[in-house]
């Protein structure tokens, strides 16, 4: 069953952390089945605080988000986004879709 990564930042504290970030995160995601759904695009908070951005990432499960998450490669770029940034992160897995077998 599919799982999504979605990370919210709430605020930049450190814009150099960021752009380290995103230098080094496109890395972490080679060898990993992911599917980019949403980057950080155009946005409306309709509930709860505002915030600058968030992105969407669609793996097969969610044993492979826990995998990309936790693997060496992002959890060398994630250091940056922590320091440059004040995030919300979660997995959440899917649901089954009707006729899918799952």
């Amino acid at each position: 069953m599919a799982a999504y990564v979605i990370f919210i930042r709430e605020r930049t504290v450190d814009p150099e952390a960021l752009r380290l970030y995103s230098e080094q995160a496109p890395a972490g995601l080679a060898g990993h089945p992911v599917t980019p759904l949403a980057l950080y695009g155009k946005h409306e908070a309709i509930e709860g605080p505002e915030a600058e951005g968030a992105a969407i990432l669609r793996f097969p499960s969610f044993e492979e988000a826990k995998r990309w998450y936790y693997g060496p490669a992002y959890q060398e770029a994630v250091r940056h986004r922590l320091k440059g940034g004040i995030y919300r992160g979660i997995i959440v897995e899917g649901i089954a879709s009707e006729g899918s077998g799952e």
